[in-house]
């Protein structure tokens, strides 16, 4: 029998278990050779336009530098436990263009993961653009309005479908920044122009976004597990006509960072002023989405009503205005100055109409639960016309004040801002009450008796998000 020589033989038995050690250690196997041109930090450059449909390497990290456009017909797909970072220096930002798709699934144990570049310790509020994902699916404004920042993309369209691919299992850290020096400019962590109901949209969490956490400009996209953590300005922004279903949802706030445009749980309008909403792409349709099982902390003490670290202060839990036809069921909002602020007598047509609709609701600990405004003229409206509305037999809601907090028998660790812990105990009121009819009767709806994100045992959070991202070490 012929015999290797023993030097070649050692050299085979070691690439071999090198091999190996790559198929069983996959996640920190590195490429051999790069996919593209790299930076210091050794990831892998993303800049400019992807033209042809792309697949990442999850053993390899990525830098987004600038506007990178993934354009029409063409997808990104993103592994699961993939790290992408921005760039500060050229607010490194992800687009998906109208008629691209993101294929970015990852899992509970392997999150895909869009951060900041700088290191731990010195990451901050808007290090970056972040993820912005464009569809063609109905707004109410004119389809020559562009987005905001200067983005190239065109959005919005006839088809209520329109599928913009798949964001699941995905945290997104540090992103938020304005883009340019126009007024009204900034991103958010997750941006959504005219996306449609084809997209999925599942276990999202935006962390120390320097704008909105989640921002939908029309469209009809529908979403579940969404995590708004420190977030600068809003934590739910609606506009131009979304019509989308979400249901759970949670955000727990620094009640020391706040925006200068005063910052709320939710915000919803359509544009500015709301009206006329004459017809298709000119005002119509209204935005109407329905919102089920939310979850909004900011604070167990006294709501903070001045600026403080930040540039602003906090306002409402909901911010209702421009002709909203918004409605939210089984929630529970805490800690804001106000609670519900109907805003316009546009708005309050709405209410009485039976478009926009709270049910199941409960405020707690704000200096002022209830607030009509900005209601001079025809259809004006009272704070006791509110309170009329808001507390009709039927509905469920409900006003908790601060002394009676405790009540809610919420978690210990509810506002940790490190560890938090967002299961009620089991003696809370939280856990009955749910209003399922109407609009939540959908079949999207899971059907539950609770209020709020969260039933007794399920931390559908666990395993997957992080709550200390600024010590983290990708």
């Amino acid at each position: 029998m012929k015999r290797f020589p023993k030097v070649l033989l050692l050299a085979v038995l070691s690439l071999a278990t090198a091999l190996s050690s790559c198929e069983n250690n996959n996640d920190n196997a590195p490429s051999v050779v790069p996919s593209g041109p790299v930076d210091s930090a050794g990831r892998v450059i993303l800049t400019g336009e992807i033209t042809t449909s792309r697949t990442l390497n999850a053993n390899e990290k990525y830098l987004l530098q600038g506007a990178v456009y993934v354009t029409s017909g063409n997808t990104l797909t993103i592994p699961a436990g993939t790290k992408i970072f921005g760039d500060q220096a050229t607010k490194g930002t992800l687009i998906i263009e109208r008629g691209a798709k993101i294929m970015a699934e990852g899992t509970v144990d392997k999150p895909i993961i869009f951060t900041s570049a700088k290191a731990p310790g010195s990451r901050n509020y808007g290090d970056w653009g972040g993820v912005v994902l464009v569809g063609a699916a109905p707004t109410n404004r004119p389809l020559s309005v562009g987005p905001e920042g200067g983005i190239r993309s065109a959005f919005g369209g006839t088809n209520a479908a329109d599928n913009s691919g798949i964001l699941k299992y995905a945290r997104i850290e540090f992103a938020g920044v304005a883009l340019s020096a126009d007024p009204n400019s900034e991103i958010n962590g997750l941006t959504l122009y005219g996306v449609g109901s084809g997209t999925t949209l599942d276990y999202i969490q935006v962390s120390y976004s320097g704008d909105d956490s989640f921002e939908w400009f029309g469209g009809t996209a529908n979403a579940k597990h969404l995590v708004a953590f420190r977030g600068w300005d809003d934590d739910f922004d609606t506009d131009f006509g979304f019509t989308g279903k979400v249901q759970y949802g949670v955000s727990l706030r620094d009640p020391q960072f706040a925006d200068q445009s005063s910052s709320n749980s939710f915000e919803s309008d359509n544009f500015n002023p709301g009206t006329p909403a004459n017809g298709s792409n000119d005002g119509l349709p209204l935005t109407a989405p329905v919102f089920s099982n939310i979850s909004v902390f900011v604070t167990p003490g006294a709501p903070v009503t001045t600026a403080q670290s930040g540039s602003g202060a906090y306002q409402s839990a909901l911010h209702l205005r421009r002709n909203t036809s918004i409605s939210i069921y089984n929630s529970v909002f805490v800690g804001q100055p106000e609670g519900l602020r109907l805003d316009g007598t546009s708005t309050w047509a709405n209410v009485q109409a039976g478009g926009l609709d709270l049910r199941g609701v409960v405020l707690a600990n704000n200096n002022t639960p209830l607030r009509a405004a900005a209601n001079t003229g025809t259809g004006a409206f009272t704070d006791a016309d509110v309170q009329t509305w808001f507390n009709t037999s039927g509905k469920n809601n409900s006003v908790v004040s601060r002394a009676d907090l405790g009540t809610l028998a919420l978690n210990a660790n509810t506002f940790s801002l490190t560890a938090p812990s967002f299961l009620p105990q089991s003696t809370s009121p939280l856990l009955t009450g749910a209003v399922f009819t109407g609009k939540t009767a959908d079949t999207f709806f899971t059907q539950g008796t609770f209020r709020g994100a969260f039933n007794g045992t399920d931390n559908w959070t666990q395993g997957w998000t992080n709550f200390d991202p600024q010590n983290a070490a990708y």
